[in-house]
């Protein structure tokens, strides 16, 4: 029996998702579509979670939705063992709401309470844009390119690519990315701001881990409730961000961790936040 389509790894308080196709440079097929829309909700409802970390095995990132896989490519572990599951009859409104329902791990990538990271090498295409696009940071291996190539196959897009690549963006280079689909390079994904760091490939994990650790020690309420204010600002007006900025403000100044980071600040050294 094959390995998972997708693996899970906590380790002091940093979990990391590993799409795990690599012999299909991590392409999305069905057994992984609602494996990574099963591990997403799970991860941001784990408090042990402070991070979450999503990459792929091998030398590519994903290489979007697996259009060659045949039905072969949806068998896996998960699929062998769980519960047969009674299907709705096969229509446009069946497979309008299946797509819906799995593409809604991008909304809780970017919903989540907590900081995400991307790590990535090789190809990120199509899906794999839209979910790097999500993510709070994205750290590139040198040797990573990028490109939307929904146009090239003929699809217009979905999990979120255009509402992400947008608001990164801009309006005007999305669409030059969606209607173009001309393949980037890392250096070129860190000028335009898709990238947040290029780093050396054999350097890479240790780039994410040192990212992973620096986020994983801050306070996580205060983490929540700072993403809460970036998220809310992308479609607020000002008076409503002024009025949750003020509100989440006020909120912070009564945890416990903001009376340990004036205690550590008097006591000149680094603050243990608890998340209270």
């Amino acid at each position: 029996m094959s390995e998972s389509v997708l693996l899970s790894h906590l380790d002091n308080g940093v979990l990391t998702l590993t799409f795990n196709r690599p012999e299909r440079l991590n392409a999305f097929n069905p057994a992984l579509m609602r494996a990574f829309a099963d591990a997403i909700k799970d991860a941001a409802a784990n408090p042990e979670a402070r991070v979450v970390v999503i990459t792929g095995a091998g030398r590519g990132f994903c290489a979007g939705g697996d259009l060659g896989g045949g039905k072969s490519a949806e068998k896996s572990p998960e699929a062998a063992v769980a519960p047969a599951r009674p299907r709705a009859p096969d229509s446009l409104a069946t497979r309008i709401d299946w797509l819906r329902r799995n593409m809604d791990a991008t909304r809780l990538l970017f919903e989540m309470p907590k900081p995400t990271i991307a790590m990535i090498r090789g190809a990120t295409v199509s899906v794999g844009m839209a979910i790097a696009a999500a993510c709070d940071f994205r750290v590139v291996s040198d040797n990573a390119s990028f490109m939307t190539g929904f146009a090239k196959a003929g699809l217009s897009g979905d999990y979120g690519v255009s509402y992400f690549l947008t608001r990164l963006l801009g309006t005007a280079k999305t669409r030059e990315l969606m209607f173009l689909g001309d393949r980037l390079k890392a250096e070129e994904a860190l000028r335009i701001g898709l990238a947040s760091q290029v780093v050396a490939d054999d350097h890479l994990e240790a780039a994410t881990a040192d990212l992973a650790a620096r986020l994983a020690s801050g306070s996580p309420i205060i983490q929540r409730y700072m993403k809460q204010n970036l998220n809310a600002a992308l479609e607020m007006p000002l008076p409503a961000s002024l009025d949750l900025e003020a509100t989440l403000n006020v909120l912070s100044a009564q945890t416990n961790d903001h009376k340990e980071a004036v205690k550590a600040f008097m006591e000149r050294r680094d603050p243990q936040f608890t998340g209270s």
